[in-house]
């Protein structure tokens, strides 16, 4: 996400990362690689949860999730991954953004 930050801001659209750290860990590594968006620790799962990102301990942890929620919190896409590999790309992001923004 960060490679191509600048063409989700020219979208007008805010890059939110929900993570399962603790406050003091996800800020650590934020500071460490200098993200440029929001980011959010969850280390309870309270937000995922609400938005039904599965935790599997055998995986290591929560599966990938991405979200498109507009700016009315409707929830306009959704992408529940079945591993670390199956994450959409930004491309692929960037594109579905362009097309809810043209309708």
């Amino acid at each position: 996400m960060r490679q191509d930050y600048e063409s989700f801001k020219n979208l007008d659209t805010e890059v939110l990362v929900v993570g399962p750290e603790n406050t003091k860990a996800f800020q650590e590594y934020w500071t460490k690689e200098n993200l440029p968006f929001v980011g959010l620790p969850d280390p309870e799962h309270t937000i995922s949860g609400l938005y039904g990102q599965e935790v599997k301990v055998l995986k290591l942890g929560r599966l990938p999730c991405q979200m498109i929620i507009d700016r009315t919190g409707i929830l306009r896409f959704v992408h529940y991954g079945r591993s670390m590999s199956d994450i959409p790309s930004n491309s692929e992001i960037l594109e579905l953004l362009e097309t809810i923004e043209s309708s």
